[in-house]
């Protein structure tokens, strides 16, 4: 039978694989089962042509027991409602993992921004906002960047949520402009903390970064910056690249800068001077010694994680390994870094974001960067003796971990009325 993909069904497996391990009753687990909330919303949109356009977004809140919902908002043709709450669930566990004071969310939008022009992503995310202003707001859900949207579409989104409010409410979103809000060091936050996590890990795998060699699947944000920090401040050879348009490979290592813009002026790292050209799915089974998986979900799965031959996965990207490939990685003895834990970094800083915007009192970026390597090792070196004592895979323990701390927190809450 072949392996199941959808994202939400993936999502649900996890959890009851944490459930079983921590052996929560039938009605814990029916309520960490279920999103808390769903919001579908259908709204015309204005185009340049004066034309009237309708799209539909949708907005899920998975759990708040923790505190306000947390989670990025995505532009893409092939948004659902059950990759939405995917995307929410992992939030959940992802903010909790990291021992934020949040719960989890995701919006999305069905469209594609890359068929709009600016003026006609302005008034569709300002639409979008209004529509979903009745759940959002600093005390409730903060969405922040995600697929295909940025720091300008925050800006939008918090300037549309402050002329509802009449008055400026910057903590209402994260991952906005350094003008309006913003916190420094969120642009490479995904990436530094998952360096962050790779490091203290390859200190207890004995791998010695120095000497070790990366391949990186994605030249996106996380990718790129990923792989620049990588070789800068661990002192790795990135020996791999790839995009949606296809891979390359040196093993002497690949100068990151001069790709970054190559790409820039190509639009591919494909042909880059002095690099082979394969595929996508060969750069997966390199015989590197950290694999980055940092561009879309389901790359690993049951058909190629038995020819995985990296000794560690640092998953930048959510949902790139299924539940079959977990277990086919944790058999071969390949340690496995998950999204919850990896690319916390990301949440992270905007976290800081929305307590210094509530505080209106700002950071340096050195202050934000020490705040977040404290944050990320802490929750590395909580995990990894969950995985040690019980003997299960960093993923199942992360799981374990944050669903705990979701189960104590609703415990210590009860049912209202």
């Amino acid at each position: 039978m072949a392996e199941q993909l959808d994202q939400f069904e993936i999502a649900v497996e996890q959890i009851k694989k944490a459930a079983k391990i921590l052996n929560l009753d039938r009605g814990m687990v029916e309520i960490l089962t279920h999103p808390k909330r769903e919001l579908t919303v259908n709204f015309p949109v204005r185009m340049d042509d004066d034309s009237v356009r309708v799209f539909t977004g949708y907005r899920v809140q998975y759990n708040y027991s923790r505190g306000p919902c947390k989670g990025g908002v995505r532009y893409h043709p092939n948004v659902t409602l059950n990759e939405v709450r995917a995307l929410a669930a992992w939030m959940t566990w992802k903010t909790a993992v990291v021992n934020l004071p949040y719960g989890g969310a995701k919006g999305g939008v069905v469209v594609d921004p890359k068929k709009l022009s600016r003026n006609e992503l302005e008034r569709l995310t300002r639409r979008y906002t209004s529509e979903i202003s009745i759940i959002i707001g600093p005390e409730k859900d903060i969405p922040a960047p995600d697929v295909y949207t940025d720091s300008q579409t925050m800006a939008w989104m918090m300037d549309t949520f402050s002329m509802i409010k009449g008055y400026s409410v910057p903590g209402v979103v994260t991952g906005k402009p350094l003008s309006v809000g913003g916190s420094e060091g969120r642009g490479e936050a995904t990436a530094r903390g998952a360096m962050y996590v790779a490091r203290a890990a390859a200190e207890t795998a004995g791998i010695d970064t120095r000497k070790a060699t990366v391949a990186v699947q994605g030249f996106g944000n996380a990718g790129s910056i990923g792989a620049r920090l990588f070789r800068s401040e661990l002192g790795a050879k990135i020996v791999a690249i790839s995009d949606s348009k296809g891979a390359i490979y040196n093993k002497d290592g690949i100068d990151i800068p001069k790709l970054e813009q190559y790409k820039a002026r190509t639009g591919s790292v494909v042909n880059f001077p002095g690099t082979k050209n394969m595929s996508n799915e060969e750069l997966l089974t390199l015989d590197v010694d950290i694999l980055v998986p940092a561009a879309l979900e389901n790359q690993i799965t049951e058909k190629n994680a038995s020819k995985i031959k990296a000794k560690m996965i640092v998953e930048e990207a959510n949902g790139p390994t299924t539940p079959k490939a977990d277990e086919i990685l944790f058999k071969n003895d390949v340690m496995l870094l998950p999204d919850v834990l990896a690319n916390a970094g990301g949440v992270t800083v905007s976290y800081f974001e929305w307590v210094q915007d509530i505080q209106s009192f700002f950071w340096s970026l050195d202050e934000v960067n020490q705040k977040l390597e404290r944050v990320m090792t802490s929750a590395y070196r909580d995990i990894l003796p969950i995985s040690q004592k019980e003997n299960i895979d960093m993923r199942t323990a992360a799981y374990a971990y944050a669903v705990k701390k979701v189960v104590d927190a609703h415990t210590a809450r009860g049912l209202w009325p």
